[in-house]
């Protein structure tokens, strides 16, 4: 009776700490008032120190989870997953390429939703002959030489940077940053709930493994590309992106066409999105929304003029 009791007073400090915290208070204020009151709590013996540093974590955690994402971050964070990338692979030093691009990119977000991003939006070529494009946070976007030169026309490069700006546009990474974050508040809270059972270290390994397994979980998802919805949201937007711009949706239809000729499963974009049968199959009846006129032979000179 007496280990209940203490269990139940345990409990009773935790939620009165984190209800008083979250009824009077912002997130960072919470946390850092939790933090406190956790550890006055071990230093009176109210609960462990172990407990009060549980506490602590959770509270932090849940703060993160709630806490707005600025643009100023999403370039940052962007920004890392980007240099990430480029860790796996080297830039392709052409500066007309890079520039054409860019303009192609430029054309495509001036009518949109979101013309301007914290440090604006920056293309640049992977040099590799694999077939992939990459689009992180805050308006980063590699291409590789790849994926390049299966495009026969620039309305085919500009589906291609279409379908990587909405991913920026619909904040697919962003969005996933916030469900990791989700997760580790989830994480850490369970992490409190089992040290008011059990104080032993063997419970704080096993929340440690559960965590660390969440972070790898976390990472392959990051590495495998972004889920299906995501990527079948993003074609449909990159469609209402070009049309916008004057180039011709349909050439979305003609770059998927040459991509199921050129890609693998198993293998660059082939691995990291859905197959590009699917994705002509799901955009369909989308065509049909937009009316603009074929201009494409206007920029036939220019797209030649282009080395991939």
């Amino acid at each position: 009776m007496k280990k209940l009791n203490k269990v139940f007073t345990k409990i009773l400090f935790v939620l009165s700490v984190g209800g008083l915290s979250l009824s009077f208070f912002s997130c960072s204020t919470m946390s850092a008032l939790t933090s406190i009151t956790a550890q006055i709590g071990a230093a009176t013996g109210v609960i462990s120190q172990d407990m009060a540093d549980s506490v602590s974590s959770s509270s932090e955690a849940i703060a993160n989870a709630a806490e707005k994402i600025t643009p100023e971050q999403e370039y940052y964070i962007g920004r890392a997953v980007a240099g990430n990338i480029l860790g796996k692979y080297k830039l392709y030093q052409n500066a007309s390429l890079e520039n054409y691009l860019n303009k192609i990119c430029q054309t495509l977000v001036i009518n949109s939703e979101k013309p301007e991003l914290y440090n604006g939006y920056h293309v640049a070529v992977l040099d590799s002959s694999e077939i992939n494009a990459f689009a992180s946070s805050g308006g980063h976007i590699l291409i590789t030489r790849g994926i390049l030169a299966c495009a026969d026309s620039e309305d085919a490069i500009a589906a291609v940077l279409a379908h990587e700006i909405s991913h920026i546009h619909l904040q697919h990474g962003i969005k996933a940053i916030k469900t990791s974050r989700i997760t580790d508040a989830i994480m850490k809270t369970s992490q409190t709930a089992l040290y008011v059972a059990s104080d032993s270290k063997e419970t704080a390994e096993l929340v440690s493994t559960l965590d660390e397994s969440v972070n790898d979980i976390v990472s392959k998802m990051v590495d495998s590309g972004y889920s299906q919805s995501n990527e079948y949201d993003a074609d449909k937007n990159a469609l209402k992106l070009m049309a916008d711009a004057g180039y011709n949706p349909n050439a979305m239809k003609d770059m998927l066409t040459l991509l199921e000729a050129n890609t693998k499963p198993s293998i660059g974009f082939g691995k990291t999105h859905p197959s590009a049968k699917n994705r002509l199959s799901r955009l369909e009846k989308e065509y049909a929304k937009y009316s603009v006129p074929n201009t494409t032979d206007s920029r036939k000179e220019r797209f030649s003029k282009i080395k991939f």
